[in-house]
């Protein structure tokens, strides 16, 4: 009599409701805004003849250098956990040292001071925030008044003119049909994609925003990574800020007033994650270009710009809301 035996075989395991709902709603997060990015872009081609024009689009593009570059290096703070609102002060400190600077010396040295003087104020932030254990909104936002006061004494509550008119190249020069400062977007961008997804920075930034104590017990030097993004968003914002000088060969201490508020806009339109933790570069890239077409539109129409910001709110409504149900859907 012969026994016969059957080795059981490990059941398949399926993903339940909540993960294939969690996975519906990553990619409605995923594709839902490139989407919406194409229908706009699509609608105001219909809508205008004007739109669809190198010149105009040429505008736009270049137009959003300056809260591009803010958004993608907040971006990354705001991964690894931070939340940067002093970098609109910064871009304002940094454009005055530099046209100050350049006044007296020459424009390389003014924009080197410019770039550096924007690391100096990321620095004091990240030092803030994890050695001196200040909540990142609350530390940002004392050291954005505080900049902004430093800004005002530094340009006697006034305008600081460009003496010297080659430090308008670095926004007006073209390279292959464009603008430098486009190109300037382009490679920061591209940069700081490299950075969260290529290299051991990039795991950290993603490691401490999504479980501080986790990373830390994993040896993730926490003080240094969420430091080293907040110099890089202060280094970054630097470079906006010069850019925009030397469009209008000036600077000033409010020229950075709203600009924050519009990267952050670009940031969370993109589906980034103000918790942490989660985002991507392109999904910000996505938000800015949406805002910029909204304004462009808008203005290409002739519709009242208040008009503009009951839909840029509306759109951050429902981003926010659908990151905050998505992750409720993990749990």
């Amino acid at each position: 009599m012969s026994v016969t035996t059957t080795t059981p075989t490990a059941p398949t395991a399926t993903p339940g409701p909540g993960r294939r709902g969690s996975l519906k709603l990553t990619n409605l997060r995923d594709y839902g805004i490139v989407l919406f990015l194409v229908v706009l872009f699509v609608f105001l081609s219909l809508s205008t003849d004007t739109f669809l024009t190198a010149s105009n689009l040429a505008n736009v593009v270049d137009g959003s250098v300056a809260m591009g570059l803010i958004a993608i290096a907040g971006t990354i703070v705001i991964i690894a956990g931070g939340f940067d609102l002093s970098a609109g002060a910064i871009f304002a400190v940094s454009a005055i040292v530099a046209v100050s600077v350049s006044n007296g010396t020459s424009p390389v040295v003014g924009i080197v001071a410019g770039v550096l003087a924007g690391a100096i104020l990321g620095l004091i932030n990240g030092l803030i925030c994890t050695v001196g254990r200040v909540n990142h909104f609350v530390g940002t936002l004392g050291t954005m008044i505080a900049y902004g006061g430093i800004a005002t004494a530094l340009s006697g509550s006034g305008l600081v003119l460009i003496d010297d008119d080659s430090f308008s190249s670095i926004a007006t020069t073209e390279l292959l049909g464009v603008r430098v400062s486009t190109w300037v977007l382009v490679v920061i961008a591209l940069l700081c994609a490299f950075l969260l997804n290529r290299t051991v920075f990039g795991r950290h930034t993603f490691g401490t925003g999504g479980n501080i104590s986790a990373a830390r017990l994993s040896g993730v030097p926490i003080n240094r990574t969420l430091t080293a993004a907040y110099v890089l968003s202060g280094s970054v914002a630097a470079i906006a800020g010069l850019i925009v000088a030397a469009r209008s060969l000036s600077a000033s201490a409010t020229m950075g007033n709203n600009i924050i508020f519009d990267a952050l806009a670009a940031i969370l339109i993109g589906g980034n994650s103000v918790l942490g933790g989660e985002g991507a570069v392109w999904r910000t890239t996505v938000g800015v270009f949406i805002l910029a077409l909204i304004s462009n539109g808008f203005n290409l129409l002739g519709i009242d710009p208040l008009y503009q910001q009951i839909v840029s709110g509306t759109i951050i409504l429902v981003a926010v809301g659908a990151d905050a149900f998505a992750r409720r859907s993990r749990t």
